[in-house]
């Protein structure tokens, strides 16, 4: 009798479980929210478990280790409801109450619609294998290690408004605008988060809207500017181009994907539907042109080859003064991108001059010091990074790194030298940090300060009214 009520009750239990599990269309839905979303990226350390965290994100303020997302009950999100999934997605509020940082995209998450918040927490709950594993917390140096500081900071920046569903009537911001339109408007500023990286930062850390998508540093890595502007954004490309990028990574003597935009495109562009990017490009390709300065970085350079100045001369000589820059290129670069900057005739190693990545200082040293890795259907692109490898017998100075982007830079870009070993230091620790952190310390102290003088003078008040 005993054993059949047991087994009536696993029965229920079974049923009652299967009865509140989603259906696998739902999952479905919310596995491809999350790729569109690239939760992968950020939430997964190096040669770690998907969505385990322990990945280190360099921000301006110091380093933020992301989370274990997985369902574990003991260290993801497996005891989240859905009220405290959407909180975190939207308004960066953990299940304990404690604020996120805003490197995690809550303020581009919060325009998602409930029904995509739903069929996200769906895929969490039951596509997602849970990975019992701890991430270290993030340890950020004081007062940023404050969460609470986050909350004016999200009471001033944080839109917390969802879009309307794709059902629903084109809202008055966007009259006349396709429906093709808004659906590339809802994912580019939604899932795909394009804002939080391509948009540059004001004093508070906060995006300038005015600034739309011009272009921000993003740790070692520059967002270059996306918008319609012909010279310094992408008002030169087709749609089509655009959408082949967003495939692919790359486009043919304009640019190549590297850092966390080869992340982007590895892990969520390339795994879109060919409708989802091309909505993308749509809307992209109407952003207000922002203009910038100088010439357009997708036509500057052109082939050449100072190697032959090394020959005949003493090898202490070709490693010193402008020779040295040469000497580099032709022992570490010119075997893959050509003696003469030309790389391969099927691109795969592309060219140095029409391309985007020598112009910029900051992509080009990061591209040397931390490589290209990139993945997607066409096949896998790597380059090796020449930054860490401090055992090495060819491992590159600071200075022979500097010496060899100013070779690139005159030989094959803007035909000036920019680069100085202190800059390639800079973005070989991770980029530009922010003023921030200094003046939140300085006001502290400036506040103490005056707490202190305003107790000294009540004091001495206090004991002259004594006297009296």
């Amino acid at each position: 009798m005993m054993r059949k009520l047991i087994f009536a009750i696993l029965q229920l239990t079974a049923a009652a479980a299967f009865a509140g599990a989603p259906d696998a269309a739902l999952i479905e839905r919310g596995r491809y929210l999350a790729t569109a979303s690239d939760c992968v990226a950020c939430h997964t350390a190096h040669r770690g478990a998907p969505m385990a965290g322990g990945l280190v994100l360099s921000s301006p303020v110091g380093d933020i280790v992301s989370t274990n997302i997985t369902p574990s009950r003991q260290y993801g999100i497996g005891n989240y409801s859905e009220q405290q999934f959407s909180d975190a997605l939207r308004k960066g509020i953990r299940a304990d109450g404690q604020n996120l940082y805003p490197a995690m995209p809550y303020t581009a998450y919060a325009v998602m619609t409930d029904d995509d918040v739903h069929a996200l927490y769906a895929y969490f709950m039951h596509g997602v294998t849970p990975v019992d594993k701890a991430s270290e917390p993030t340890k950020l140096p004081f007062p940023m290690n404050i969460r609470a500081s986050m909350k004016p900071w999200n009471a001033l920046f944080l839109d917390q408004q969802p879009a309307v569903p794709a059902s629903a009537p084109a809202p008055a911001a966007a009259p006349g605008r396709s429906a093709e339109w808004l659906r590339g408007q809802y994912l580019a500023d939604g899932a795909a988060h394009c804002s939080t990286c391509h948009t540059p930062r004001g004093f508070l850390m906060q995006e300038k809207k005015e600034l739309y998508m011009a272009g921000a540093q993003v740790g070692p890595w520059y967002a270059p500017n996306i918008t319609s502007d012909h010279a310094a954004g992408i008002g030169s490309w087709t749609e089509a181009e655009l959408v082949q990028y967003l495939r692919t990574g790359r486009i043919a003597g304009k640019a190549q994907a590297a850092g966390s935009m080869a992340e982007a495109i590895s892990y969520s562009f390339s795994k879109l539907t060919d409708t989802d990017l091309k909505a993308i490009a749509v809307y992209i390709k109407t952003l207000p042109a922002v203009a910038g300065d100088g010439p357009s970085r997708f036509e500057q350079g052109k082939p050449g080859n100072a190697l032959a100045n090394l020959r005949g001369k003493p090898y202490a000589d070709n490693m010193k003064g402008p020779h040295l820059g040469a000497q580099v290129y032709s022992a570490n670069c010119a075997s893959c991108h050509g003696a003469s900057g030309q790389g391969t005739s099927d691109g795969y190693y592309p060219s140095l001059f029409h391309n985007s990545a020598t112009v910029s200082n900051s992509n080009l040293l990061a591209t040397i010091l931390l490589g290209v890795n990139r993945e997607t259907k066409d096949g896998h692109v790597f380059m090796p990074p020449f930054g860490d490898q401090p055992n090495a017998v060819n491992h590159l100075s600071n200075d022979d790194i500097a010496a060899l982007a100013n070779y690139i830079q005159v030989q094959y870009a803007t035909g000036a030298p920019t680069i100085k070993a202190d800059d390639v230091a800079q973005i070989r620790q991770g980029g530009p940090q922010s003023n921030l952190l200094l003046l939140a310390r300085l006001g502290m102290v400036a506040g103490g300060l005056l707490l202190a003088a305003l107790v000294i003078i009540v004091l001495r008040r206090r004991d002259q009214q004594n006297k009296e």
